[in-house]
């Protein structure tokens, strides 16, 4: 069975959740360039939003390594002399001045538009808010190499919010905002433990940078990708009438070639455990975290990956908020062409200024909002306090096979363990885990199906590895919330990799499968609190691509029933 075809070529050229289209060019005219002391609004660059005042700043990172960064302020146009107000803060690789992936052909410089939406959606400038928009090392103004969320950019990090915390104009209370990598950035603001940031919201992110590279040794396509994409973003031409400092900065990694053979060949490390990818578990570095933190994540998501979100969730202590549901790569206020909102629910710059406000203002919020909102399979949301909330978990061994690593769909290309139709409805939630015995070599892959009584059959989770000669084979599989019906069983598959997403070698081996046993934790729908929220339209596409047609095995274990 094929993937549903988000070609992986552009999911990594879109980590920043923007499709690569015709570049656009922009109305051409004479436009002013802001500096630190002089600020340029609307009426003299038309790049700059209505309400704001546009100024650019340089700055160091923190690690002494020379790097200098640069930062893009958007500030309320009419803001007295003497007022402070908050900041949110972006750091991320996709605010260069001519373009976010690409060279976007526009006829003069000024200030990224990436998140333009928020600015109207959240109407920041009259609510009083600043927004900061920090290049990363090796990204738009700023020198030196790129470090793919490495301790370099961890340093950026930190000194963009202490940067934004000292300005005489900001109140010192950072919130931090994004969407991708960006997002990603938020999550380690929160990691670096700084008393300055009061809030993150992170709209699907990374929870660790090695499982969207590879899985358990197996590189996947977007990972390899990856490297190549952001070293062009890296080396975009920036636009000729933009400061002299800010071009000469752009064009670091141009004059330093080691910047982008280092950065494509760190990714090809495909040791989790190495020190490379251990300083880029961005989960790990959560644990005893505490700034407020709003995310959102896709269940199906096909970039960044519902992997380790659940670690990184149970290591953090402080507040969460959370959209979950069945969506792909998207915004929370981001809609389909038919105008339906892509992840279902109203209200996202509502909620997300409620809790800067709330974080940052220290403003009471006058509407009680569900701590999570989860949209499971069948579409509907319900309201949590915390996530996975299950009623009972279950370790259920599954039977002995054997498959040949191949590395080809097809009907031998694995083997199945069926449970007993479920008597009620129930739902598997929270990262399943698998562990097995093998015997030969080359690679696995696991899937999870929901098969209905006529033998139709989705598959809702997945996860692959490595094997090795002769030993046990332990993993995750990505965190899920699926409900099977009534009269549904649970299929679990075992064999040969079978998805273009992953770049596998197979050896030709026959895979021998033993003392197999899957964990699973599950929660009945029957107890579900409602909350406003419609279907996902992403939901009908990733049923359609990912149903298929299973003949029924004779069942060997029984799911839990959860409490009710």
């Amino acid at each position: 069975m094929k993937k549903f075809p988000v070609a992986a070529s552009v999911a990594a050229l879109a980590l920043a959740g923007v499709l690569v289209g015709p570049a656009v060019a922009e109305q051409s005219e004479d436009s002013a360039v802001a500096t630190a002391e002089d600020a340029v609004t609307h009426k003299d660059n038309d790049r700059v939003p209505e309400g704001a005042a546009w100024t650019q700043h340089y700055f160091p990172s923190s690690d002494g390594s020379g790097a200098e960064l640069h930062a893009d302020v958007l500030r309320p146009q009419n803001l007295p002399k003497g007022k402070r107000v908050p900041v949110i803060l972006s750091v991320g690789a996709y605010f260069g001045h001519s373009g976010e992936l690409v060279d976007e052909k526009r006829s003069h410089t000024g200030p990224s538009d990436r998140f333009k939406d928020l600015v109207e959606g959240g109407d920041l400038f009259d609510r009083g808010y600043a927004l900061v928009m920090v290049d990363l090392r090796g990204f738009g103004g700023s020198t030196g190499c790129l470090d793919y969320m490495g301790k370099g950019e961890q340093a950026d990090v930190r000194a963009a919010i202490d940067w934004a915390a000292k300005q005489p104009w900001s109140t010192g209370a950072v919130g931090m905002y994004g969407k991708s990598y960006d997002a990603t950035t938020g999550l380690v603001g929160n990691n670096l433990n700084q008393g300055a940031l009061k809030a993150v919201v992170a709209q699907e992110p990374v929870w660790d940078m090695y499982r969207l590279t590879r899985s358990n040794r197996v590189p996947k396509l977007g990972g390899i990708l990856a490297p190549d994409t952001y070293n062009r973003i890296a080396q975009l031409e920036q636009l000729p009438d933009d400061q002299e400092r800010y071009r000469k900065n752009s064009g670091y990694e141009q004059k330093h070639p080691e910047c982008i053979a280092q950065n494509t060949d760190n990714n090809l490390k495909a040791d989790s455990r190495s020190p490379y990818w251990q300083q880029r578990d961005l989960a790990r570095h959560a644990q005893g975290s505490d700034t407020p933190l709003f995310v959102t994540q896709g269940f199906v998501e096909s970039n960044t990956k519902p992997e380790a979100m659940q670690e990184y969730l149970a290591r953090h202590k402080g507040p969460k908020r959370a959209w979950l549901g069945q969506w792909d790569h998207v915004r929370g206020n981001e809609r389909a062409e038919d105008g339906r909102l892509q992840m279902g629910r109203e209200g996202w710059f509502k909620e997300v200024m409620s809790f800067y406000d709330h974080h940052l203002k220290g403003i009471t919020p006058k509407t009680d909002l569900p701590a999570y909102a989860i949209q499971d399979s069948t579409g509907t949301w319900r309201a949590q306090d915390t996530w996975p909330l299950p009623d009972r978990s279950a370790d259920v061994a599954l039977r002995d096979g054997s498959y040949v690593d191949k590395g080809e769909p097809g009907a031998s290309a694995g083997f199945f363990t069926w449970s007993e139709p479920v008597e009620r409805d129930v739902r598997v939630t929270g990262t399943p885990q698998i562990d097995m015995r093998t015997q030969g070599s080359g690679n696995v892959m696991v899937k999870l199906y929901d098969v209905a009584p006529d033998g139709k059959a989705v598959m809702f989770d997945e996860q692959v590895s490595l094997v090795a000669s002769s030993g046990r084979v332990a993993m995750d599989l990505k965190s899920t919330d699926w409900t099977l019906q009534a009269g549904h069983s649970l299929a679990v598959e075992i064999g040969t990799i079978q998805d273009g997403a992953w770049v596998d070698t197979p050896t030709g081996d026959r895979i021998k499968v033993t003392d197999a046993r899957l964990n699973l934790a599950v929660d009945s729908p029957a107890d579900d609190v409602p909350t406003a929220g419609e279907r996902s339209p992403y939901l009908d596409t990733y049923l359609k691509a990912y149903t298929k047609k299973l003949s029924p095995g004779s069942p060997t274990f029984a799911l839990p029933s959860p409490r009710t």
